[in-house]
């Protein structure tokens, strides 16, 4: 019989994941920084241009060249290779610069889960049952997305995978309904923790952000207080639209945390950078694969150490 592999563990899934993000990084910028003896205005110049096609967006990438620069300055580098190393400080900072902890100190906590549809918001939600679930936590999902039928029972399927209880209604409820149901079984069945799934687009003519408003004073309101946390799930491999996603939903919702998805299968890896710094929300949670285990609370100094090469510090 032949041995079972031993699963490999988040960290090593982590770095296999981000295989292809960290070879669109650090592979441009190693060539670029070994076409160079000194450290010149013209190797700043070469590094924001592969930096920006890294899809860490133009803002991010100015703003990091200039700090480089800073640095060079007064620690008066010369050598490409030390300024190589100030790059990956640069980039550990803003990454460890937002809380990248989900807050679910009240009894129960109340997830928002939002985004648009496409970008892996209701698998999410299952992977995060499962995860908090896996930690002994009592949750309940609410299936709030009544405008799609499929939203309904692909949550249901998640349900039943990750062992948790759901509560639903019939296409085309009031979501805000769905959520008031949810809290009221949480309160009495002594659940830990409500994720909310909610529409990524609406069918008729009502306003999806007036939508999502009203689904937040109902949480308000019957807890007390605002959700714990408002997590909006991104595609990391839209890249930059991923950022200009944020943006719009940030003028409609007070988002405190981001879930990005699809890692593994991506270049574009590197706007959560542009998202750590240009947002100033931090990342939460990060997928990097298919199975239910491959969503997990975003640790930025992991994250930080498997972006960059092996054979590096």
């Amino acid at each position: 019989m032949q041995e079972k592999k031993p699963k490999k563990g988040f960290f090593a899934r982590l770095k296999e994941g981000l295989t292809k993000t960290r070879d669109a990084i650090f592979g441009r910028l190693d060539s670029v920084f070994s076409a160079f003896q000194s450290v010149d205005e013209e190797l700043f110049e070469e590094l924001e241009e592969t930096l920006i096609m890294a899809d860490i967006g133009v803002d991010t990438s100015v703003y990091m060249i200039e700090a480089l620069r800073t640095r060079a300055k007064e620690k008066h580098i010369t050598d490409p290779a030390e300024l190589k190393i100030e790059l990956k400080n640069v980039i550990s900072e803003i990454l460890m610069g937002q809380d990248s902890v989900c807050h679910l100190e009240d009894s129960p906590s109340v997830i928002m889960v939002i985004g648009v549809n496409g970008v892996g918001k209701t698998t999410s939600i299952g992977k995060m049952a499962h995860y908090y679930q896996s930690q002994g936590k009592k949750v309940i999902l609410a299936a709030a997305d009544t405008f799609r039928a499929a939203a309904i029972d692909q949550l249901q399927i998640w349900a039943q995978r990750a062992e948790v209880e759901i509560v639903k209604h019939k296409e085309g409820s009031d979501p805000s309904a769905v959520v008031f149901d949810a809290i009221q079984a949480a309160k009495a069945r002594g659940a830990d923790i409500v994720i909310c799934d909610t529409a990524g687009r609406l069918h008729n003519k009502k306003n999806l952000m007036e939508e999502l408003a009203k689904t937040a004073r109902v949480i308000e309101r019957e807890t007390g207080k605002p959700a714990s946390e408002v997590l909006l799930v991104l595609d990391a491999s839209t890249g930059q639209n991923a950022l200009i996603q944020a943006k719009e939903f940030a003028n409609a919702a007070h988002i405190t945390g981001v879930v990005l998805t699809k890692l593994d299968g991506t270049a574009k890896g590197g706007v959560i950078i542009a998202l750590s710094r240009e947002q100033n929300i931090g990342v939460k949670f990060i997928g990097v694969g298919e199975g239910i285990d491959d969503l997990q609370e975003f640790d930025p100094k992991e994250f930080a150490k498997a972006l960059f090469p092996e054979n590096e510090e």
